[in-house]
Parts: structure tokens; C-alpha cells; sequence
């Protein structure tokens, strides 16, 4: 039952090579930047903080204003040595989507790895063909949470560990949880529209934080006044789950790190929430919503 949770979570992402199962996208986390094979780590400055746990000496690379890689810096930095870079796909604050082809055209030309995190793209997006190693989340698409998985090319990349998941990674496997993951890959059908989604942005456009190759279903939107604990304070009593930066970190009274990365000026960005459309919101939704973010400006 395990291995065909496997094969059905591969079948599903489109991916031909390994699959460790995880108990979610931090220790797969853990694992890549902690055993891949590689040089130096370099990590995004706009990744989440769960890669910045996982990798704390790691060099952060910039970001330019629309909040995509600084491509000719990561040239400069990958040079040294053969590195292991971290890059998310999508980005859980802001959306927005990092040219994959380039990147990794810039770390294996450097002889390096490519670590995706897939978190926020997995299930929504075709997983990155470049990728070496991507990091995925169960719960970010229709599964359990409690699992996640490493995805690898090959098993050689990384050090083993002994133990399960054919020797590279200690504890037993979570078997319920991994059927959980494949059916929800399975039955997780959008119940919104591409169209629908990029209608839902046109509507709230004068708000929206602009970036550039945004995702359509992350959105971070600036009210002209209203604090964004306040935003999260009222929308929530309208029937709306919205955050203050990434939703691990909604607590947090601090600037969003992504938007002070970014250049956002700190004014704005403490104006600034994040919306996310999960594969069940309904197009009713989505309008309710821009009915509520309008009775709020």
C-alpha cells in the first residue's frame, strides 16, 4: 500500500525519479540542504523560513523589486564552488513565480544543484523539469497534513541516513498518510478556473502588490490605511482566513522579511496581506471576497 502511495503520488506530479516520504515540507527541508551532495548552500533571500531554519549559514541571494531572483548575482555567487541553491517555485507571500529555466541553467553550469521548493506551486503547477531535488507539501493540495516528500533524480545526490525510505530517512513511515497524499493529488480538482482566478486579481488590481510572473492563486493585496493585523482582524469576522506574511508566520508582529527583501517600504508592507485560493475556494467565494475587501477601502 506504501509503494503504491508512491507510485501514485509520482504519476500524479509527473516525476520519474525518487520519492522519500517526509512528515512535511520542513524536514524534507532538512534532509535536502542537510545531505545533498553538494558545495556551498545558497538560499533565496525570499524563501520561507523553514529553508532559513534548515540552512542558517547558507548565502542569501537577492531579489529585485519585482521580487525575482537577481540573476547576475547568482551568477557571481554560484561560481566558487558547486552549490547546492534553494529557490522556491512560488513564492507563499507575494506569488510570485521564479524562471526556472534560467536558474537552473545558472546552477548547473556552475556544476550545482537545484533544491525547489514546490510547497506552494505542487499539484497546482507542473512540478520544474530542471529541478534536481523539490521539496512538496501534502496539506498545501488537498492531502493530510503531517506528510510532504522529497523528490529527488536519483538517490545518489544525497547521503544516506539509514533506517526507512530505502535508507534515507530515520522513522517509520506514516502509510495512512501517504495514501492521503496520493488520493488527495487525485481528487483535488480546482473549483475555480484559470480564468476566474485572474478575474478575482483584476478586481482587487489597484491593490495588488505587482510582481513579476505572478502565480495565480497567491496574491498580496495593500489596504491604502488599514494595518494589515487589523485587515486580518476584520476579514476574519466576515468569514475570511487571510494572514499577515507567509501563513506559518501570521503571528508575527514583525515586517514581512519577503516585502523588506523585495524594497517594500516598510509603510506599505505593514499594509500588506496575503491571499491564497486553495483548490476548493468556489468562484461564490472569491466575489464574497472582493465584496468585503471593497466594503473595507
Amino acid at each position: 500500500m506504501l509503494e503504491d502511495a508512491r507510485a501514485r503520488v509520482k504519476a500524479a506530479l509527473g516525476w520519474e525519479g525518487e520519492v522519500i516520504f517526509t512528515s512535511g515540507a520542513s524536514e524534507a527541508l532538512v534532509i535536502g540542504l542537510g545531505r545533498a551532495k553538494a558545495g556551498a548552500r545558497l538560499v533565496g533571500a525570499v524563501e520561507h523560513d523553514a529553508v532559513l531554519q534548515a540552512a542558517p549559514d547558507a548565502e542569501r541571494l537577492p531579489v529585485l523589486a519585482d521580487g525575482l531572483l537577481d540573476l547576475e548575482s547568482m551568477a557571481e555567487a554560484v561560481q566558487p564552488e558547486c552549490p547546492l541553491v534553494a529557490v522556491q517555485t512560488v513564492n507563499s507571500e507575494t506569488g510570485a513565480m521564479q524562471d526556472a529555466a534560467a536558474l537552473a541553467s545558472i546552477v548547473h553550469e556552475a556544476g550545482g544543484l537545484w533544491l525547489a521548493d514546490a510547497s506552494q506551486s505542487a499539484g497546482k503547477l507542473p512540478l520544474p523539469a530542471e529541478a534536481d531535488l523539490v521539496v512538496v507539501s501534502a496539506h498545501k493540495l488537498g492531502g493530510p497534513v503531517g506528510i510532504g516528500a522529497l523528490l529527488l533524480r536519483d538517490f545518489a545526490l544525497i547521503e544516506p541516513s539509514g533506517g526507512h525510505e530505502r535508507g534515507y530517512r530515520r522513522g517509520t513511515e506514516n502509510m495512512p498518510a501517504a495514501m492521503g497524499f496520493a488520493a488527495g493529488l487525485e481528487a483535488g480538482a480546482w473549483a475555480s478556473s484559470p480564468a476566474q482566478r485572474r478575474a478575482f486579481a483584476e478586481q482587487v488590481d489597484a491593490s495588488v502588490l505587482h510582481v513579476a510572473r505572478p502565480a495565480d492563486h497567491i496574491l498580496a493585496i495593500t489596504h491604502p490605511q488599514l494595518s494589515a493585523q487589523v485587515l486580518v482582524i476584520r476579514l476574519d469576522a466576515m468569514g475570511f482566513a487571510v494572514s499577515a506574511g507567509s501563513a506559518c508566520s501570521s503571528g508575527s508582529l514583525k515586517p514581512s522579511r519577503v516585502l523588506s527583501a523585495m524594497g517594500i517600504a516598510a509603510d506599505k508592507a505593514q499594509r500588506t496581506i496575503r491571499v491564497s485560493i486553495g483548490w476548493s475556494t468556489t468562484p461564490a467565494q472569491l466575489d464574497a471576497f472582493v465584496a468585503a475587501w471593497q466594503s473595507l477601502l
